[in-house]
């Protein structure tokens, strides 16, 4: 994960990483919406 952040830092690119327990409350097929210019993970159903 920190790699990926350094590389979009390093890019310009806006990112969102290292989401404490995102594994247990994100659950399969579910639909989000990520922004990385902000830097949240909005859960949409």
């Amino acid at each position: 994960m920190s790699h990926g952040s350094v590389i979009a830092h390093e890019y310009g690119l806006p990112a969102v990483a290292g989401i404490e327990n995102v594994t247990n409350i994100i659950r399969d097929g579910s639909r989000i919406r990520i922004n990385g210019t902000e830097g949240y993970v909005q859960i949409l159903d």
